[in-house]
């Protein structure tokens, strides 16, 4: 493989918290130099001048769906890849939420094999925590560790048996195994369309009320704290829920928070006509609650931003809201969102890029998501001021159910590196 030098980006990086303009040297699948100038002979090395452009490393993007096995017209690893790449991504960690789910050691080794062939990207995978995630029985964690699994989840499937869950959790603990939850209250939250509230009411929208999420969440932490495993709450996204949070983190519990990129650019009020692209679990919050989450995520309180891909067909979406399907694809657009939070000032892109690279790279214990010598060559090239209008035909996703069809967004994707290698650019 030919080296390459990328000349005059300004350089993000989210562990240093810093961003400057500089050159970074690609040599054999990592990077090789970096500095505020490298001089190479042209036949040497292939140049690419990004003079204008922005270098950060390439996102990592933990909750991801990928429908296969059961359900691959609605997105294949090879349409996920190929979304994920035009994206900046370059790592996609999947959930086990698939048909049947990814709970045996022959499903999870079939869906690496997918994987592999088809997609250009780096796909880990997330498996179930119990059996057919009915939680009943818990899998068997140390098959499914040896077999490649990062970490393990029933997703938005509560364990409700908390006897069950405390089970699974000291096991887990006893492998070392990543175990991530989703804070809700399972009874309250089943059937929700909508957050409780005014809103809710005058679209006569069944709704659940945020202190549901906290209830969920404080339950998890005191089983964190019994049993002491490593625990990852895939989306809190009321304000009601950070003061638990930040009283676990302060005790020390192993325990780090994402939240997606849809409740972090969206309130309620994108419900307000039934529009059934902007459905999705937990429901879209009120706009202090997202401006208590962008806060939270600003001074590292929340640690990750994921998109929390969830591709549905048509005939899942064009139903009355309350009988749609919840869930937003998000490959794609989960760099433009993310960049209104740096173009409206709440977000510097070194936090921002802590949040969607660093953080995630660090919990799942990957190398990548810095800009130093020796670290895999995944990279994103960008420019953040670049304006389009999103057209949801164009995605590259089988699915197209995006709550941002029509946009106004900013932020285009030059180039994805994965591995030192070109996966998109022009």
């Amino acid at each position: 493989m030919k080296s390459i030098l990328l000349q005059n980006a300004m350089l993000i990086d989210p562990e240093a918290g810093t961003e400057e303009i500089g050159s970074l040297l690609i040599k054999d699948t990592k990077i090789c130099e970096i500095g505020a100038k490298i001089s190479l002979a042209s036949n040497e090395v292939e140049i690419i001048d990004c003079t204008g452009k922005y270098l950060a490393p390439g996102i990592i993007d933990i909750g991801v769906k990928v429908c296969e096995p059961g359900e691959r017209h609605k997105e294949s690893f090879k349409s996920a890849g190929l979304a994920a790449a035009s994206g900046g991504i370059t790592t996609i960690v999947t959930r086990p939420d698939t048909l049947p789910a990814i709970d045996t050691p022959e499903t999870l080794e079939f869906t690496r094999r997918r994987a592999n062939e088809t997609a250009p990207i780096n796909v880990l995978s997330m498996a179930a925590l119990t059996k057919g995630r009915q939680g009943r029985e818990m899998t068997e964690i140390g098959f499914l560790l040896d077999a490649g699994a990062v970490g393990f989840t029933d997703c938005d499937s509560v364990i409700s048996d908390t006897k069950v869950l405390s089970r699974a959790l000291s096991y887990a603990r006893s492998l070392g195994a990543l175990v991530m939850g989703h804070p809700q209250e399972p009874t309250l939250s089943k059937g929700a369309a909508a957050t409780s509230g005014k809103l809710a009411s005058l679209r006569g929208l069944p709704s659940v009320s945020s202190i549901a999420e906290r209830m969920g969440l404080d339950r998890d932490i005191a089983l964190v704290e019994m049993t002491g495993v490593r625990y990852h709450f895939d989306q809190i996204t009321t304000s009601r829920a950070l003061p638990s949070l930040r009283r676990a983190k302060n005790k020390g519990l192993d325990i780090t928070a994402g939240t997606s990129i849809h409740h972090l650019t969206l309130n309620e009020f994108d419900l307000a006509d039934y529009r059934t692209f902007f459905k999705v679990k937990p429901p879209l919050r009120s706009e202090d609650d997202r401006l208590s989450v962008v806060a939270a995520l600003k001074e590292g309180l929340i640690d990750i931003i994921s998109s929390m891909h969830t591709p549905q067909d048509e005939e899942s979406k064009r139903l009355p809201f309350e009988e749609a399907a919840s869930g937003a694809v998000g490959l794609e657009t989960l760099l433009p969102a993310a960049l209104r939070l740096y173009h409206s000032g709440h977000l510097n892109l070194p936090t921002l890029f802590r949040a969607l690279s660093f953080n995630p790279a660090s919990r799942i214990g990957l190398p990548c998501g810095r800009l130093i010598a020796g670290a895999p060559a995944d990279l994103v090239i960008f420019d953040p001021h670049v304006p389009f209008l999103l057209d949801r035909s164009k995605l590259k996703s089988k699915s197209k159910n995006t709550p941002f069809d029509g946009a106004r967004m900013q932020g285009k994707v030059i180039w994805t590196f994965v591995g030192g290698r070109a996966v998109f650019g022009p």
